[in-house]
């Protein structure tokens, strides 16, 4: 890994993704923190399915074959619902199951598409033992469920989407574009 000096003093040492090692080698500090930028930044609305189905399509038809797209929220937010919608209108045919369990689920829509739910994650030696840094070194779209129960071991998010259930069961959610294809899939998702 290499270092890179700071006019300041301090090295910066590249981990991973958005996460860097911090700190003064004479000393022998260190730190390690994340810092992902946000290009832009948005939020929608949606008062019920139909239109968690519709933004889903929308998101669909921009075809997110290498990207990767972060679903934070509470259990019940709507993450699941969403990503069953994504992969039905990417042309899933039949039942989508939640990887609750098995953490993950692969399709092939013609391209790859993993769907990660990792809120039963808890060593991240299962990481390395699943094979997790291949998957993510391969080419294809992966949606990530929960993904702050792996900060620092999956890459900065092109898309971020946090749901909230607000009133009536509408769903609030706060996007995050972190880079030119998450702004493309931004674009596309406020368009439904």
């Amino acid at each position: 890994m290499r270092l890179q000096m700071k006019p300041n003093g301090f090295m910066v040492q590249p981990i991973l993704g958005s996460v860097r090692r911090v700190g003064i080698p004479a000393r022998n500090l260190w730190c390690t923190v994340t810092h992902s930028l946000i290009l832009e930044t948005a939020t929608l609305h949606w008062p019920d399915e139909a239109a968690c189905s519709q933004a889903a399509r929308a998101l669909a038809a921009a075809a997110p074959r290498e990207a990767v797209i972060a679903l934070e929220g509470d259990l019940g937010a709507g993450k699941t619902t969403f990503t069953r919608h994504l992969l039905h209108a990417l042309g899933v045919q039949g039942r989508v199951k939640s990887p609750t369990y098995a953490i993950l689920e692969s399709y092939d829509v013609g391209w790859a598409v993993s769907h990660f739910d990792f809120y039963r994650f808890d060593d991240p030696q299962e990481w390395e033992d699943a094979g997790f840094r291949d998957v993510f070194a391969q080419p294809g779209l992966k949606i990530c469920e929960w993904p702050q129960r792996v900060q620092g071991l999956i890459p900065t998010p092109d898309l971020a989407l946090q749901l909230r259930i607000g009133a009536d069961e509408a769903r609030h959610v706060q996007a995050q574009a972190h880079s030119t294809t998450g702004l493309q899939l931004l674009k596309a998702l406020k368009s439904g």
